[in-house]
This record gives C-alpha cells, sequence and structure tokens, in this order.
C-alpha cells in the first residue's frame, strides 16, 4: 500500500514501509506480496494450481503474464491453503515462515544482533532476497540456496574450501515444487567435474574442469540476446555466473522436471519463454554412443562416432565399438592426439604430476588406455595446480568439438612396418 501524502504524510511515516521489503514491525503475510522497486521480481505466496490446496512461499517474475517462479522457500514442507501464512523476521531465526497455529515451517537460522531492530529484509530486482542488518550487512540471501533457477548475476558456487556446496534440484513435476528426481552440480567424488543426475546415476556430464582461473565466453544467443556464463577458480571458491547482454530480456537458466538444463529467454511477442539451449539433447547423455565411442558436435548434425583405431562391434553403438588390433603387453604401441576433446568419464586423478610424468604414468601401465593433461591455474593459487588424468579399461562418454576442448591421448597397437611419425609419446609395456 503507497504511504498517504501530504499533511497526515507526517504522522504516519513510521507506519509506512517500502513495497519491497518487511520489517519487525509488518511481516509478509498470506494474500500478499512485496515487488522489487523496479517491478522485475515478487516475493509471496502461491499454489501451483487452482486446485492445489498447498501453500508455498516463493519468488517470481512479477511483470510477465506467464507465473514463472525461479526459487521456494518450503518446497518439501507446504502449508495448507486452508491455513494462514506468515513470514517474518526473529531474532533467533533471521527469516522465519510460519502458519496460523504457530507451527514453524521453514527459517534462515541466522541470529541476529541483539538490539538491532533495524534488520530488513528486501526482495531485490535481480530476484534474490535479502536479509540485511541496519548497518547495510547481508546476512543471508536467496541466492546462496537456489532451487532449480540460476538468474543473470547470481554467484552459482559450486564447491568452497574443497567441499562440494552448490546443488540445483528440479521440481517433481510441471506442477510440484518438491525435490524432483534430477540434480545439477558438482561431481564429488572427482570435483572436476559438473554432471546431471537422474537419483544417484550420472545422467549427463556438462563440463570437465581442464582451464586456468577465470575461462568462459558466450554460452547461447538468439536474435534480441547474447546469454554468458563463466567459471571463476578463486582457490577457496569454485563458482559459475551467467550474465546476459544490454538490452536482452529477461533470461533464467534452469533444471526442469525432465533433467534438461535448459537456458531460456522471454519473448514479449509470444508472452511465452523460448529455449535458446538446453542439455542433454541426442547423443549428450551419459555413456549414448557406447564404450570407445565419442558424440560429434564438430558438423552440423550431432552423431557418434568411433575414437581412432576402434570400429562399431555392431550395427549401432548400443555395443560401443571394439580395438581394430588388440594391445598386447611387451608390443610396441604409441599414443595418438585426439585434438579439442571432452575427455571420458571415469578417469583417475593423480596430483603432483607435469606433462611428462602424467605420459609416463599412463605409458608405463599396460593397464593404461588414454591419459589427458592441464593446469588448472596460471596464478599460484593452488598448491598443485597439474590435472593429470589416466583411463584403464573402457572409455565413455567422449565428446568432440569444433574448438574449446582438449587433447586425449589415446593408446594405441602398432602395426607392423607402421611409421611412428606425428605421434606424441612412443612406448612398449614392460
Amino acid at each position: 500500500m503507497a504511504c498517504i501524502p501530504i499533511l497526515i504524510l507526517l504522522s504516519l511515516s513510521s507506519f509506512c514501509k517500502s513495497d519491497d521489503q518487511l520489517t519487525y514491525a509488518k511481516p509478509l503475510t498470506s494474500g500478499n506480496t512485496l515487488v522489487s522497486k523496479g517491478g522485475d521480481f515478487a516475493l509471496g505466496f502461491f499454489s501451483p494450481t487452482s486446485s492445489n490446496r498447498t501453500l508455498y512461499l516463493g519468488i517470481w517474475y512479477h511483470n510477465i503474464p506467464k507465473h514463472t517462479v525461479v526459487w521456494v522457500a518450503n518446497r518439501n514442507k507446504p502449508i495448507t491453503s486452508s491455513v494462514s501464512a506468515e513470514l517474518a523476521i526473529s531474532n533467533t531465526s533471521g527469516l522465519i515462515l510460519s502458519d496460523s497455529q504457530g507451527q514453524t515451517v521453514w527459517a534462515t537460522n541466522n541470529k541476529i544482533t541483539a538490539g538491532d531492530t533495524g534488520v530488513t529484509a528486501v526482495i531485490l530486482d535481480t530476484g534474490n532476497l535479502v536479509l540485511r542488518s541496519s548497518n547495510g550487512t547481508d546476512i543471508w540471501q536467496s541466492f546462496d540456496h537456489p532451487t532449480d533457477t540460476v538468474l543473470p548475476g547470481m554467484r552459482f558456487v559450486l564447491s568452497y574450501k574443497d567441499r562440494v556446496v552448490g546443488r540445483l534440484v528440479a521440481w517433481k513435476g510441471p506442477d510440484d515444487p518438491s525435490d524432483g528426481d534430477f540434480s545439477f552440480g558438482l561431481d564429488p567424488s572427482s570435483k572436476l567435474q559438473v554432471v546431471i543426475w537422474h537419483g544417484t546415476r550420472l545422467y549427463c556430464r556438462t563440463m570437465v574442469r581442464n582451464s586456468i582461473t577465470v575461462s568462459g565466453g558466450p554460452y547461447r544467443s538468439n536474435t534480441s540476446s547474447i546469454f554468458y556464463q563463466t567459471a571463476t577458480d578463486i582457490g577457496d571458491e569454485y563458482y559459475a555466473v551467467y550474465t546476459v547482454s544490454d538490452g536482452s530480456p529477461y533470461a533464467r537458466a534452469m533444471l526442469d522436471y525432465t533433467g534438461k538444463m535448459k537456458t531460456l529467454s522471454w519473448s514479449n511477442s509470444s508472452s511465452s519463454w523460448t529455449v535458446i539451449g538446453e542439455v542433454p539433447t541426442a547423443c549428450e547423455f551419459y555413456a549414448s554412443c557406447g564404450s570407445f565411442g565419442y558424440c560429434d558436435f564438430s558438423g552440423t548434425v550431432q552423431k557418434c562416432q568411433c575414437l581412432d583405431g576402434y570400429e562399431l562391434d555392431d550395427l549401432d553403438f548400443s555395443r560401443g565399438c571394439r580395438r581394430m588390433e588388440p594391445l598386447k603387453c611387451g608390443k610396441p604401441n604409441h599414443f595418438v592426439a585426439l585434438p579439442v576433446m571432452k575427455v571420458p568419464a571415469n578417469f583417475l586423478h593423480i596430483k603432483n604430476r607435469s606433462f611428462d610424468q602424467c605420459a609416463a604414468e599412463c605409458s608405463s601401465n599396460c593397464s593404461c588406455t588414454a591419459y589427458a593433461y592441464a593446469n588448472l591455474s596460471s596464478d599460484g593459487t593452488y598448491e598443485d595446480p597439474s590435472r593429470c588424468l589416466v583411463w584403464t579399461g573402457e572409455l565413455v562418454d567422449t565428446w568432440k568439438f569444433s574448438n574449446n576442448g582438449e587433447n586425449l591421448y589415446l593408446r594405441l597397437a602398432d602395426s607392423p612396418g607402421m611409421h611412428r611419425r606425428a605421434l606424441a609419446l612412443f612406448s612398449s609395456c614392460p
């Protein structure tokens, strides 16, 4: 409600508050919303459908006709719609969501300094809900606790002090905000690759860390906007940030309930969200090209191919590819460099190795089928910046790009009389 002007403004000023924030004196109740100053986002209570008898506290776009929720507080503990709800500031719990019976449904669990009566919760035009002390210090923010969506400018922290911390979890269904079957984040077993899981199974690997401290560039684009993705590693913290070009329409990245990580842009002409990029598609699903096959992105159409030195094992890639000439211990073999690749899954990370030492690790082991090397930092942030990966056994879930990939060094058997020209390394198994 807008503040009343002229003579009675002074007498009522203590009761007036900005539409974008709540205070100790005035919590947010069901049926009311907070709207960011520029009108881009709203915070309030919603039910997924008209027939759904549950209430959720969430953040959604305020200026578009399609109700699009980007964050949900109590996604796994809805409130019965026949019961009223309240979001308030508490000294002991920070922000606290409760029902009319006094039951705590959700809380940020932040203690507020005693006597600080100027604490506010503000919904910003970035879509971030911030709990802020009277001196301007941010106590808590929703951007640190994403549900299924990453908004432009949001720092999506993947790991902090060697702990995996950030994960997106899809909705269970189009009208069910509770935790679904798919999740997206940093693989805790290696901390080197970003993946999508279906339950506990790998569904898609979207990135393997192979770059220096800051990397990125245009991720997806359409005629009216460019969507950028930047990955930043500052030692203690590894995070991704999405940005859009100036003047772009609303944009977001989200993991949907079908398991696809999508980038979307709002179209005013069609009053709908346009998908400008998504994974996985075609052969991007985990191991979809079988063992020793790879998904080829270098042409106009994605397709499965066999790695060099391999041939299709059957009429399709369900059985993968087989070696054209088997490896034998004690027999000559060599490594061929395959450029612009996304390296396979199931690698062993060997630390504190130079490139030559990494090559030697694979060369001296008859079971080693491939290796790859990268330097993760060029500024001395890491105690050990080397990233030596080796593989034994089958190679699965490899991709080939037209650019921005890395070298994968693949072990092949020497044919009789074969010249060893333009090969990265020659060896014989002991």
